[in-house]
């Protein structure tokens, strides 16, 4: 008899340790829900290698001296954008480059984010050029190339998103590519997709198409390729200053075609002054959002506090923005008549201390 208290003493010992044996504090999280979404602030900093062979200093708001990508994470950026081109003239923002810079970026704890022009040079809605190596090949064979290539991107640079194509309203690598040869230019984006889905299923896929105005005519004739975002550059020089059209094709966008949606692209002066002997892109009040946004670092951290709200809370599929040309600083001096256009729209003022627009790209 006693013998089978003894045993059931010690069955009830064992099914209490086995229910209580995880404490509270072992519990594990439970996983967020497969459809809630996680903010992307990210900067495009392509030209940080090349800019970094300059030695700059930089300083963050409190005016000590850190490095930059040092003090983008401590701002909340999470996420790096680079272009990455097939046979740059001066290698800069080449496969060699990109795949280094990527590699330390992951190691910092950053995504990477790689636009990939197809291109030699900068591609855009008004040029597309197609890479030398492949100017000669005939629309198959083209297709192959750009096939391997994109394969070889993945595999050994291991993005966390990719877009297929820069700012391709009129398509890509031209002529053959070109939107007026529709179906061959929907034919070289799936291939591309193809591509990053065999090679890494976890990589996010971007197609980006600059401004708003024509966007939702574009993305309803590729709706059934098998994309992730939904990408749309926001200059208001160029896409116009009514920045409540953006919210609205944002909204009607994401909702039409089910995809989650991002502005891929946006700047905003800080001064109209210049720091080198560069002509400027922004310089005069009527590329402006005036009064609402001057060029002043307010005017800037109050734009993009504008772009952030719309894209990220008020659009139910938005993933949030991010801020091309952060890096883009007077990095060869006041002199320099070949380098920056783009240091009054930067992140970094004129003696490269961090402007407070970066409190806007934390996740809080």
């Amino acid at each position: 008899m006693n013998s089978n208290i003894n045993n059931l003493l010690i069955a009830g010992i064992l099914l209490f340790m086995l229910a209580g044996g995880c404490s509270k504090d072992e519990t594990p999280d439970p996983e967020p829900p497969e459809n809630e979404k996680t903010f992307i602030s990210s900067v495009d900093i392509s030209r940080y290698p090349e800019i970094m062979l300059s030695d700059p200093v930089f300083y963050d708001q409190n005016n000590r001296e850190k490095d930059m990508l040092t003090i983008l994470k401590e701002s909340g950026v999470n996420t790096i954008r680079l272009k990455l081109w097939i046979d740059p003239a001066d290698g800069h923002a080449g496969f060699a480059e990109v795949k280094q810079f990527s590699q330390t970026l992951h190691s910092k704890g950053f995504k990477t984010w790689l636009t990939v022009h197809y291109s030699d040079t900068w591609a855009d809605p008004g040029k597309q050029e197609t890479p030398a190596r492949w100017q000669n090949l005939d629309y198959p064979n083209l297709m192959d190339s750009m096939s391997a290539y994109t394969t070889k991107v993945v595999e050994e640079m291991s993005p966390d998103f990719i877009q297929i194509g820069n700012e391709i309203n009129s398509g890509f690598m031209h002529p053959i590519g070109n939107s007026n040869n529709f179906d061959q230019f929907k034919a070289l984006l799936d291939a591309g997709i193809e591509a990053v889905r065999n090679t890494n299923s976890t990589t996010k896929i971007m197609l980006h198409y600059a401004g708003f105005n024509g966007a939702s005519l574009f993305y309803n004739k590729l709706k059934d390729l098998d994309f992730d975002i939904i990408g749309l550059s926001y200059y208001p020089w160029w896409h116009g200053k009514d920045i409540s059209k953006l919210e609205s094709t944002m909204k009607q966008l994401s909702t039409s075609y089910d995809k989650d949606i991002i502005v891929a692209e946006t700047s905003y002066p800080f001064t109209f002054e210049w720091n080198d002997w560069t002509n400027n892109i922004i310089g005069t009040e009527d590329q402006l959002i005036l009064p609402d946004y001057p060029a002043t670092s307010i005017g800037q951290q109050e734009f993009i506090r504008a772009i952030r709200t719309i894209s990220w809370e008020n659009v139910e599929h938005g993933l949030g923005f991010s801020y091309w040309g952060g890096e883009q600083i007077a990095w060869k001096g006041p002199e320099g008549t070949d380098a920056s256009p783009w240091e009054n729209l930067a992140l970094f003022d004129f003696n490269n201390k961090a402007l407070p627009v970066l409190n806007e790209f934390d996740s809080e």
